[in-house]
């Protein structure tokens, strides 16, 4: 299965929609890191994905988006396929 990475923060109703996604498709494993308790992380994540809003989710080395593109991963099937291929490892 696909190494699992989200930038996130405790109190996003979209980043605990997104875990839950994710668990209900198997995962269960998500790296997490917490820009809200590592301001320092929030820039990073900006400058890897484009993006300043949490979620930001990773399977494998592919950006995914956030909570709504992981919806239209799950939709189109494309997100069982990339977890099942172990992509980017």
């Amino acid at each position: 299965m696909g190494k699992v990475l989200m930038y996130c923060t405790e109190v996003c109703p979209y980043c605990v929609r997104a875990e839950q996604l994710l668990r209900a498709r198997g995962v269960v494993e998500i790296e997490k890191i917490r820009v809200d308790l590592q301001p320092e992380q929030r820039e990073a994540m900006i400058q890897r994905t484009g993006r300043r809003t949490v979620p930001q989710i990773f399977i494998g080395t592919r950006h995914v988006g956030g909570y709504d593109d992981l919806v239209v991963l799950e939709r189109s099937g494309e997100m069982s396929r990339l977890l099942d291929d172990g992509l980017g490892e």
